[in-house]
């Protein structure tokens, strides 16, 4: 993977993107045809599922934005991406961990878990 902290900046874009079709096209660019979501709540399959999954969330927390907890790790081609959610300058109501795994720079799979 050739930038790990770019490629989780642009998946953290995509959840907080609030117009539909601008959130489309980051997804568009960011998975792949197969890609696969998973996390304690929701298992999402392409890209239509995972761009409702994120328009779910959007509308369970307004006014919240995702973001970077700490570094992103990663080797070959996966990433640890430590994240929270909450108000843009408030203390995060949730925390959680996604497992970014990439093909040719980008997602095919993401495995999320919640603090």
């Amino acid at each position: 993977m050739s930038d790990i902290q770019e490629l989780a900046r642009r998946y953290l874009a995509s959840w907080n993107e609030r117009a539909p079709a601008r959130r489309r096209a980051l997804i568009e660019e960011l998975w792949t045809d197969d890609a696969r979501y998973v996390d304690p709540i929701v298992a999402a399959e392409g890209r239509d599922a995972i761009d409702a999954a994120v328009a779910t969330a959007q509308q369970q927390f307004p006014g919240l934005v995702y973001r970077a907890a700490g570094h992103v790790d990663g080797h070959h081609h996966a990433a640890r991406l430590a994240w929270e959610l909450g108000p843009v300058d408030g203390p995060p109501v949730i925390i959680g961990l996604a497992v970014l795994v990439a093909e040719q720079s980008r997602l095919c799979r993401v495995y999320g878990f919640l603090d």
